[in-house]
């Protein structure tokens, strides 16, 4: 079971974006994350034809480490770690390392 998944709402804690929050885009592999409006970068894009894009230089979120990110905790407004739990009926799910409230529902 994956920590940290699509859709969370995670806090940078190393980095030239350090201290932003912002939302799980995509899980790129095993190590490796998009976050939304974190780690833009410039590229420079050649126009193609076949997909109708037009060429220029585009921001676009570069991934991110595993590491370099914590999820938000909104009851302590901090960033926290994540522990998985095993339940009753052998459902495993993510909790809060600070106050051991559940992350999934």
């Amino acid at each position: 079971m994956r920590k940290i998944k699509k859709g969370d709402d995670v806090v940078v804690l190393a980095g030239k974006d350090k201290g932003k929050r912002g939302a799980v885009l995509r899980v790129v592999d095993a190590e490796h994350l998009l976050v939304e409006g974190i780690n833009v970068a410039k590229k420079h894009q050649r126009p193609n034809p076949v997909k109708n894009t037009t060429g220029g230089i585009v921001d676009r979120e570069m991934p991110l480490h595993l590491s370099n990110v914590a999820i938000y905790n909104p009851t302590t407004k901090r960033a926290d770690r994540v522990g998985i739990k095993v339940l009753d009926d052998g459902r495993r799910v993510r909790v809060f390392r600070s106050n051991g409230e559940m992350i999934d529902t």
